[in-house]
């Protein structure tokens, strides 16, 4: 570590100190400008899977109240960083005025309830993943029209990994034992699942959420359209989601 970053790591855990000694409002300030730039990071990240239609200046203006909550609620003590910390509370932010703005038409969530549930009842009578053909079967449809409901259905699969695993410790200081049991079992499920993914679909997962790469770096990778990819992205989400609404209707 350079002498250079070891002092700005200093002159923050300095800022923490004080502010939580103080609250003053010119040392939140200092904190604030300190990590804009994290609200900016969500931000691109979240818009990549939003339509395009969705502003990015809206986002990191609703993650900027994000920001500001973390800071108020932060508590050094506890031993997390609070870069992990914010970061919850910006997109919950950020994803909360989407919700509020219902941009997703109902016709839409009409038709990605449908498909999650046919997905969900037909991979688990099958015990494997479901081919597109035999999904197309078992909604009516032609492979054709499959394909283009996929594609319309993209804008209706916003962080859903994250959404799945979220509980209380994510926005609260209180740990409830019984709830850091059930976030476990849902992560393992949730492993178990992507590992039974097709395998394109685990790749597009693996690269999207855990290594942070966007569609089009993703397509680079894979050597196929952007648009496969988003599609890919798609089907991938809406199988996890099938499987992760069973396990996590057993702790209701």
């Amino acid at each position: 570590m350079t002498d250079c970053s070891q002092s700005q790591i200093d002159e923050t855990m300095k800022l923490w100190l004080e502010y939580q000694q103080s609250r003053k409002a010119e040392t939140r300030e200092k904190l604030i400008e300190r990590y804009l730039s994290l609200v900016k990071l969500v931000a691109s990240r979240l818009a990549i899977s939003l339509p395009q239609y969705v502003d990015k200046d809206d986002l990191i203006s609703n993650g900027f109240f994000g920001l500001l909550d973390a800071i108020e609620k932060y508590d050094p003590s506890r031993g997390i960083k609070f870069e992990t910390y914010a970061v919850v509370r910006i997109r919950g932010s950020m994803l909360d005025a989407i919700r509020e703005q219902d941009w997703v038409p109902t016709s839409v969530r009409q038709k990605a309830k449908q498909y999650e549930q046919t997905i969900a009842q037909l991979e688990n009578q099958l015990g494997r993943s479901a081919t597109d053909e035999e999904t197309a079967v078992a909604l009516g449809i032609t492979c054709t029209e499959l394909y283009a409901l996929i594609n319309q259905l993209n804008a209706s699969t916003i962080i859903p990994l994250e959404e799945f695993t979220k509980t209380e410790t994510s926005s609260n200081h209180i740990i409830n034992p019984s709830n850091h049991i059930e976030v476990e079992e849902v992560k393992h499920a949730l492993a178990k699942a992507i590992d039974k993914l097709p395998e394109k679909e685990k790749i597009v997962v693996s690269l999207y959420y855990y290594d942070g790469l966007t569609l089009k770096e993703i397509s680079l990778i894979l050597k196929l359209s952007e648009a496969r990819i988003s599609q890919l992205h798609t089907k991938s989400i809406f199988r996890l989601r099938g499987a992760l609404s069973r396990i996590k209707s057993s702790f209701i």
